[in-house]
């Protein structure tokens, strides 16, 4: 479950102009609500409905990306505004851990940069995107995206708010 923020695309190419090995490929700039979700790639309409009532409860959010974070192995833009949105994703479905349990049961919202790497390379990433900040987007909608044989794939689009699916791909 992601949320997509296309404003911050520059970051990513920022990241990629470093090292495009940083980067994951396939899914546009975002920020994830749960990840692994769940394994079926066929979900139920009780799941679809589940996230469609999730995201109707929180109405579009303006989210201002301004704290970059640099830890061993990892860059990223700290998405504070996002936290209730994940939050309520990870309580809805108490028995899937994020990331495995990696980061303890509430991670904080934020948007992956760049992963692994050298630190001089991490610093190299760093410097490249300072002076894009800060960047201002609007969340609209909680994807379900799924990883697939042929890369990751939307399962849908459930708009905050609830305004309706909206077409996916």
């Amino acid at each position: 479950m992601v949320i997509l923020l296309p404003a911050a695309e520059p970051v990513l190419a920022a990241a990629r102009r470093v090292d495009p090995a940083l980067v994951r490929p396939g899914l546009p700039a975002h920020v994830t609500a749960l990840y692994p979700f769940l394994p079926d790639p066929s979900p139920s309409e009780e799941v679809l409905e589940a996230v469609r009532a999730l995201a109707a409860g929180f109405p579009p959010l303006e989210v201002r990306l301004t704290e970059l974070v640099v830890a061993p192995g990892f860059v990223s833009l700290a998405a504070p505004a996002l936290q209730a949105v994940a939050d309520a994703v990870c309580a809805r479905w108490p028995g899937i851990l994020p990331y495995g349990g990696r980061f303890g049961p509430r991670p904080v919202a934020h948007l992956t940069v760049a992963m692994g790497g050298s630190d001089e390379a991490l610093a190299r990433v760093a410097d490249e995107v300072r002076p894009l900040l800060p960047l201002t987007d609007r969340a609209e909608s909680l994807q379900w995206v799924a990883l697939t044989d042929r890369g990751w794939e939307p399962r849908l689009s459930a708009p905050f708010g609830g305004g309706g699916d909206r077409p996916l791909g």
